[in-house]
């Protein structure tokens, strides 16, 4: 059996943690409490790498990461990994975009309250000074403020919604979204930036790149209206330091939330001399929900590209993510997922893959044909295969990449279908997303069947003859294997398709005694 190892390089929660020693592919080391020289020489045979602020994926590190297919940033901010560097190499990245959404808006609604209420301060004055002097805190409303949101995504979107639930009017600046995103939710989308400086209160959720650093500055806090409240649990840096300090301590910025500095830990930072700004050490993701998420989460990519099955939330993929629609990349990962279990159900030399896409996902079949190269192509190559490297792999071992548009699909609004050709045949997958975004196979080798993609799973075809249900579920518990589904489709053939999700690896015996029945065409076994 192939071990993979994965080097967890800074802290995540123990639930992560677990995942990993339970995965018996897994050879897991704990390397956060390595001196960072030796950690150098822990990474050098490693798969995979989890990471977090704590360790800078930088030439030094991907130097001695001779065998890394991908690093799993546990966490949002990809500040601290090098990833044109890691591209060269053919090193997948990857966060973890999501878990800690949830923590960071509410933080953001921490922020803008406490800067509205003057919480901390009056908090301060009764329970430290022991000082009862209510005339002193006369604070403002949320309900009929302007508020400018800079950066539309997982938290910006979430912040936007909740000040909406506080009767505030929602203005968005964000030139990557679909201005429908923000209208459909009575808000106002605006691509003139002026709009969003016009507004009593500014929030940012961009990431930190060269376009957002210093984007308030000297001149945009000059353009506000006086006594503008500004808060940012983005990243340091995005609002110019300098300039807020001084347009705090003027009063042109009445009031200030912030959770990042540029320099960490900020223990001595001027803004801290100020009395109008509520601070946070960089807790946007400290809660103990998203802990947990973040761990879970790091953990799953990490396996799931240790085993080449996914690598989800790639950062340097193929294609600019800003320029497709959210409903995409999961279709993107679930080709990556049927190329791989289409793989291992025709396990012979592969000659060609073919991609098409019915529905709106039809334009993006050429991006899902690269996707679903990888996952078919790590079966069996023996090369690291990845999102940087497949088509020129594919090219160098013969095999023929084909996308195809189809046009509307009759029945789901967004279909794609799979089809490999080996030197023993052809494999064909169609698969949907359906609304409760769990990935759907719907028709596998012309029987439509509707089971889960996901899981260790059994593929039994046989002649359609009373009694081989009977048969095949009292072969597996005999074997220990527990059925967690069971789905079964027929063709006009007199053929049936039983496809069995269980609950723990089927070993070879068990296929073998499967497969010994009289009326079995064929047994399969795929793990994903």
């Amino acid at each position: 059996m192939q071990k993979y190892k994965i080097v967890v390089c800074d802290h995540i929660h123990e639930a992560g943690l677990e995942m990993l020693r339970n995965d018996e592919n897994i050879d897991f080391v704990m390397a956060a409490d390595e001196d960072k020289v030796k950690l150098l020489d822990i990474i050098e045979d490693a798969d995979i790498a989890i990471t977090r602020s704590s360790t800078d994926v930088d030439e030094k590190f991907i130097s001695h990461a001779k065998k890394m297919k991908a690093i799993v940033r546990a966490g949002v901010g990809v500040d601290n990994v090098d990833i044109p560097g890691c591209s060269k190499e053919g090193i997948i990245v990857m966060n973890v975009p999501t878990a800690n959404t949830i923590a960071a808006v509410e933080l953001t609604m921490t922020h803008m309250l406490s800067c509205m209420r003057m919480f901390p301060y009056s908090h301060n004055h009764l329970k430290n000074d022991r000082v009862w002097k209510r005339e002193k805190w006369y604070g403002y409303e949320l309900k009929g403020k302007k508020l400018g949101v800079i950066g539309f995504g997982n938290i910006g979107s979430r912040v936007a919604l909740r000040a909406k639930a506080f009767e505030m009017d929602v203005i968005a600046f964000d030139p990557y979204i679909n201005p429908s995103k923000v209208t459909d939710l009575d808000m106002t989308y605006t691509k003139n930036f002026d709009d969003i400086l016009a507004c009593d209160i500014i929030t940012i959720h961009t990431p930190k790149n060269q376009e957002t650093i210093n984007i308030i500055g000297e001149e945009e806090i000059a353009k506000m209206k006086d006594g503008v409240v500004l808060i940012n649990c983005a990243r340091g840096g995005i609002y110019n330091e300098e300039a807020l300090y001084n347009g705090l301590k003027s009063k042109k910025i009445r009031f200030a939330g912030i959770d990042v500095f540029i320099k960490e830990p900020a223990t001595d930072h001027p803004l801290l001399d100020l009395d109008n700004i509520t601070v946070s050490a960089h807790l946007g993701a400290n809660t103990y929900e998203s802990q947990y998420n973040i761990g879970v989460q790091a953990a799953q990519q990490a396996i799931e590209a240790a085993k080449s099955i996914a690598f989800p939330h790639a950062m340097n993929l193929p294609i600019d993510e800003s320029k497709i629609p959210s409903f995409v990349k999961p279709f993107l990962e679930m080709g990556q997922k049927i190329g791989f279990l289409a793989s291992q159900m025709n396990k012979s030399q592969l000659l060609s893959i073919k991609v098409s896409g019915k529905g709106d996902i039809a334009e993006y079949v050429d991006s899902l044909s690269t996707f679903v190269a990888v996952g078919a192509m790590s079966q069996n190559s023996g090369d690291t295969i990845n999102y940087v490297n497949a088509e020129f792999v594919a090219e160098e071992k013969g095999i023929k990449i084909e996308s195809e548009s189809l046009g509307e699909s009759s029945v789901y609004k967004n279909l794609i279908t799979v089809k490999l050709t080996t030197s023993e045949g052809t494999t064909t997958i169609s698969a949907t997303i359906f609304d409760d975004s769990v990935y759907r196979i719907v028709e596998i080798d012309g029987f439509d069947i509707e089971v889960a993609l996901k899981g260790d799973m059994v593929l039994f075809k046989n002649t359609d003859v009373p009694g081989v249900i009977g048969n095949v579920g009292s072969i597996l518990g005999k074997n220990s294997v527990n059925i967690a589904d069971f789905s079964l489709a027929r063709n006009n053939k007199s053929q049936a398709l039983a496809v069995i999700l269980v609950d723990n690896a089927v070993n070879e015996a068990t296929l073998k005694e499967l497969s010994s029945l009289d009326a079995c065409l064929s047994v399969k076994y795929a793990r994903l």
